[in-house]
């Protein structure tokens, strides 16, 4: 699987380029714009082609997911710490039925001994990050891990085979995408690297 992460900023003609994505075959878009608020982030939905709303996956506001058709929620890890030791309480008011429910990790370790089940994890940084200067990669070997695992970080055309072989089940991209001329081309390559590397 790719997971695409908006980028934290609004950038220009942002909304025709997802929709353009989306086109290409973007089945998961996690919406993660901590700047926004809950009526910046329906403002932003609503631009967005409702039949793609179903590949949407939200990291804030949680309760999005009661008035749109989205594919899921993301829990950032410190959501996760406060929340996730008593989640019949967190999730009481949330219409989950079918959806997907996933977080953020930056530690195996911590990812391992989780114990509840996500639907997948992502985990970062496998590989030094594009979007975030210093951010150094720490190149996760996770074949001993029996979950879902994205891996996160530096991904680009030339490090997914080498992230696949280090266990992870699809990949995470951010930088690899929105921070090129063209972010549609870009995620055409990613993705045809990436189903042929699935292959091996």
């Amino acid at each position: 699987m790719i997971i695409l992460i908006a980028p934290e900023n609004d950038i220009s003609n942002e909304i025709e380029i997802l929709n353009q994505l989306f086109e290409e075959g973007l089945m998961f878009y996690h919406l993660r714009k901590p700047a926004k608020n809950y009526q910046e982030h329906v403002a932003y939905l609503n631009k967005i082609d409702k039949e793609y709303h179903n590949r949407i996956v939200v990291h804030y506001h949680h309760e999005l997911i009661n008035e749109f058709n989205l594919k899921g929620i993301h829990f950032q890890e410190q959501k996760r710490i406060d929340h996730i030791d008593n989640p019949g309480q967190y999730f009481k008011n949330l219409d989950m039925y079918g959806k997907t429910i996933s977080s953020s990790f930056h530690e195996p370790e911590v990812l391992e001994a989780c114990y509840f089940e996500f639907d997948y994890h992502l985990l970062s940084p496998v590989f030094s990050s594009i979007s975030k200067q210093g951010y150094q990669g720490r190149g996760f070997n996770v074949n001993s891990i029996h979950k879902t695992i994205i891996g996160m970080g530096g991904i680009d055309t030339e490090t997914i085979e080498e992230t696949l072989q280090l266990g992870f089940k699809g990949i995470g991209v951010l930088g690899g995408v929105w921070n090129t001329e063209n972010p549609v081309e870009s995620f055409k390559r990613i993705k045809k690297q990436f189903e042929k590397s699935s292959l091996k």
